[in-house]
């Protein structure tokens, strides 16, 4: 049910284009705290962030020396009007007029993008695709906050799977963003009113990375055995289904499909994902661009199961 209240609500702000969830100073710590070794004498760039409302701005004003940034860069979307770039160098401040309205799209950002080293920010939830794109054809690193149901986009999962992009560090649970007074919030349960700030709580928020992490490489630990009777085959495909991330079998040589949170646990080290077009065993399951097991041909025993990625064990 929660996630049926927050896909309405997330339905709702794509309509609108109300996208301005403002990050909690709080997550954002706990996430780029992983990433230190990768910010000196970088240029990192601030491509979603209005810096008089943004905590990511905050978070590398404070930090400026302790991470040895070479140079911090913001700009924002000015809504149809035109809009600013804030930069700090060392201890200077420069705030510039932008000619254009501060679009991450616009071609004015995308200069300064080219510039970037590390792009840092909480993009527009209803522009993740466009805006993740933009970041792989420029072959930039970044740091992004995203809902988890990004992962099942053709394009985002297709990046996952070939290990272009995955996962940060604190995801899942229920993160708190600071909205607009305007922002219709219509459960009671989501909202918060904080020293007269308005704030709309998530779950399901994930952290995107392409910057490497200890935690990438650390080991999923198993203990289940296989047995038929637990792993039942799907109907349109050559693997067996695993319920939860903790039930992935410790012994099985052959593919599973195992359940979207298992990207937050996936070692590339230890796991392969694989395509579910390579797999099929009926040839009237149509090619998938996706490459995951989903929706009717997702079945076993004629009933749909929810999502899976198709992965395989590479140290048994």
């Amino acid at each position: 049910m929660e996630n049926k209240i927050l896909n309405k609500s997330l339905t709702r702000a794509n309509k609108a284009k109300n996208d301005e969830f403002y990050t909690h100073l709080t997550d954002i710590e706990k996430e780029l705290g992983h990433y230190k070794e990768y910010f000196k004498d970088k240029v990192v760039f601030l491509n979603c962030d209005d810096p008089e409302e943004s905590n990511f701005w905050k978070y590398f004003f404070l930090n400026f020396k302790f991470l040895q940034l070479k140079k911090l860069v913001a700009t924002h979307f000015g809504n149809g009007k035109q809009s600013y770039k804030l930069e700090k160098i060392n201890g200077e401040i420069i705030k510039t007029p932008l000619k254009q309205n501060g679009d991450f799209r616009s071609p004015e950002c995308i200069e300064i993008l080219k510039e970037a080293d590390i792009v840092v920010t909480n993009p527009p939830f209803s522009l993740f695709r466009e805006y993740v794109a933009q970041l792989m054809k420029y072959n930039k690193k970044f740091v992004i906050i995203g809902n988890q149901n990004a992962v099942s986009y053709n394009e985002i999962f297709d990046l996952i799977r070939k290990n272009k992009i995955w996962l940060g560090v604190d995801n899942g649970g229920t993160k708190w963003f600071k909205v607009p007074d305007h922002y219709d919030i219509t459960t009671e349960s989501r909202k918060k009113t904080e020293k007269g700030n308005k704030f709309f709580s998530m779950g399901s928020i994930v952290w995107f990375t392409n910057l490497d992490i200890k935690k990438r490489h650390e080991d999923l630990i198993l203990y289940k055995k296989y047995n038929p009777e637990d792993y039942p085959k799907y109907d349109n495909y050559d693997a067996i289904n695993v319920s939860k991330v903790s039930d992935i079998p410790i012994d099985y040589r052959g593919v599973m499909g195992v359940p979207v949170t298992f990207l937050d646990k996936h070692n590339p080290d230890q796991f392969e994902i694989l395509s579910s077009n390579d797999i099929r065993v009926n040839d009237k399951v149509p090619f998938k661009q996706h490459g995951l097991i989903k929706d009717k041909d997702g079945a076993i025993n004629g009933k749909p199961c929810y999502v899976r990625i198709v992965i395989k064990n590479k140290k048994v």
